[in-house]
């Protein structure tokens, strides 16, 4: 780089090499431990939370590219927390989507009407997710 400031050129380099982020909202370790691995060997950046509470503190600690979210989890649920994500200044746009066991119509239309961008059932299948998140977002550093 030229001098203590970047110049607009390398600025641009610089965030076309940024990793995209995501949060992964789930008190089943398990599940949260493959959406990780799963898209971790892929580049991107994923953060872990436990139940609904802390998933809206790192919400509101750092900016995330896309948000996976269960519905049914200690502290705040699913649709609480994408109602609040989605009234809040950053996620106004940021995907999210429900990572559920919910099937039903009903659990599906109150997740639309707070604001989830689609709806993935547990179990799922990994590459599945790498679609829809390749879909969502681009590749981890596009």
């Amino acid at each position: 780089m030229g001098g203590c400031i970047p110049t607009w050129e390398e600025t641009s380099s610089i965030e076309k090499m940024r990793t995209k982020n995501i949060l992964v909202i789930d008190d089943s370790r398990a599940l949260r431990q493959i959406v990780v691995h799963t898209l971790d060997t892929l580049g991107y950046g994923v953060v872990e939370a436990v139940d609904g509470k802390d998933g809206w503190q790192k919400a509101q600690a750092q900016l995330f590219d896309l948000v996976f979210t269960d519905q049914n989890m200690p502290q705040f649920d699913g649709i609480w927390l994408i109602k609040a994500l989605r009234n809040s200044q950053n996620y106004g746009s940021v995907p999210i989507f429900m990572l559920t066991k919910e099937t039903g119509e009903e659990m599906k239309a109150l997740g639309r009407e707070a604001g989830a961008t689609g709806w993935i059932v547990k179990p799922f299948d990994p590459q599945r997710l790498v679609e829809l998140v390749q879909k969502a977002i681009g590749d981890a550093n596009e």
